[in-house]
């Protein structure tokens, strides 16, 4: 058989702000601009795995397990969360939709079958997105 890809998307919204802890209220300001105050998202996240389908079932993995997962680990973590107060990801660097992808990545990373995430694309509106991809030797 040969490898495929499958994609599943899901979204979920946030409030946060860009906030550096090493700046003070009115550095903060200067450095983020408008995105220095509280604000809004409605993320769309697409995960993409790839691997060999079972022979019995082919399938991938069951998109039931798959969305438990993401409902498990991203869902629970951050739909209708502020990223700065309600989680600890973001306590010494900004929630960027590049921080953000970082940490949803290797959140699912380790929650998934190991070699199973082909990658993630986290797009913060319609127009931007930021992509990671598994390979060898990153580690984002």
């Amino acid at each position: 058989m040969s490898q495929v890809r499958l994609t599943r998307a899901i979204e979920f919204s946030t409030s946060l702000r860009y906030w550096s802890p090493d700046l003070d209220e009115a550095g903060n300001r200067a450095r983020f601009g408008p995105r220095s105050r509280h604000h809004g998202h409605n993320y769309r996240l697409e995960v993409t795995l790839a691997g060999e389908p079972d022979s019995l079932t082919g399938m991938v993995i069951d998109l039931k397990d798959l969305q438990e997962i993401l409902d498990r680990e991203v869902m629970s973590r951050f739909d209708h969360r502020d990223l700065n107060r309600d989680t600890t990801y973001f306590e010494k660097v900004p929630p960027t939709p590049e921080n953000l992808a970082r940490v949803i990545h290797r959140i699912l990373r380790d929650a998934l079958p190991a070699g199973l995430l082909h990658g993630i694309r986290l797009y913060e509106d319609a127009d931007t997105f930021v992509e990671l991809r598994e390979g060898p030797g990153e580690d984002p």
